[in-house]
Parts: C-alpha cells; structure tokens; sequence
C-alpha cells in the first residue's frame, strides 16, 4: 500500500498506511466459554433474586412443576422453543414480520431466563435446603449454571434444565 497508494493521497495516506496496518485481536475461545459462564451465573442470579423477591409463592409452585414432572417440562419446553424459533424465522422471512420477531425474540428470552432460574433454584432447593432463606439456594443455582456452562457437555445440561424451567412457566402460562 505504501507504493502505490500513498504518494497519489498525500501525506494522510502514508500515516494511515503507517500505523495500524497489523492490527490483529484474538481473543480465543476460551473468552467466549467464559463470558457465557459469567452470564449465565449473573442472569441466574439477578433474576432468581428478582423473582424470590417479587413472587415467591409463584417461584415455589413453579419449582414444585420442575421436580414433579420434569420430563413432560421437558419435553413442553422444547417444542415451544422450537415453535418460537419457527413462528421467528418466518416473521423474519416476511420483513413486515420483523417488527413483530424482534419482541418476540426478546419475551421468549426472558421467559426463558425465568424459567432457568427457577429450575435451578428448584434443583439447588434440593441441594441445600431454604431453611436459612433464598440467599444459599441462589448462590447455588447460579453457581451450578455458570459451571455448567464452562463445559460443552454442561452446556447441554443447562439447556436441558432450562428447556425444563422454560415448559413449567409456559404451562403455568398457558395451560
């Protein structure tokens, strides 16, 4: 570039042809493993906290669907979440539809953050008890979901047991 482009644009090219030309940020993979484990145990935790604080009767009943019937959770959850990115895709192919993808998107994400908190915090219950209160029960399931989620196969885990919480507050929901 030096050659060619910078004598024909002046003094400013041959600067910018100068510096910065090797510019090269690699932060790896290992950034990324970690970045999702630090989110997901903060997303566990603010919105476990959130909803102890604002509804924890809804939190134990749906925590009681969780270790009751988490097969049929499960199973409920997936194919909604399979719905939800059909019913996305095809919003997203109309263009007109964007408009309506875009919240979609984003109230299935929080549902989806509910119900994984709520299904760890039903799973950490079992662990370590609340009879000290909430504040164990959530260091705990936000602990195992940002462990989980530092391995590939915990990432399946924890999609599991989200997929799980995800059905339980959409058969709470809609049922």
């Amino acid at each position: 570039m030096n050659g060619i482009v910078a004598p024909a644009l002046g003094p400013v090219a041959t600067r910018v042809a100068q510096v910065g030309t090797d510019v090269n940020v690699d932060i790896g993979p290992a950034f990324g493993v970690v970045g999702g484990a630090v989110g997901a145990f903060l997303t566990t935790l603010i919105v476990g906290a959130i909803l102890v604080a604002a509804a924890p009767g809804y939190v134990e009943r749906t925590m009681a669907t969780v270790l009751e019937e988490p097969v049929e959770s499960f199973l409920y959850g997936l194919l909604c979440l399979v719905a939800v990115v059909i019913v996305t895709i095809l919003l997203v192919i109309t263009l007109v539809g964007i408009l309506l993808a875009i919240p979609l998107g984003l109230v299935a994400y929080v549902v989806w953050a509910v119900g994984a908190a709520i299904a760890f915090l039903a799973i950490a219950a079992r662990l370590v008890g609340r009879e000290d209160g909430w504040t164990k029960p959530l260091l705990v399931a936000a602990g195992l979901n940002g462990a989980l989620a530092l391995t590939g196969v915990g990432g399946i885990v924890s999609f599991g047991i989200g997929a799980a919480g995800f059905g339980a507050v959409l058969r709470n929901w809609l049922a």
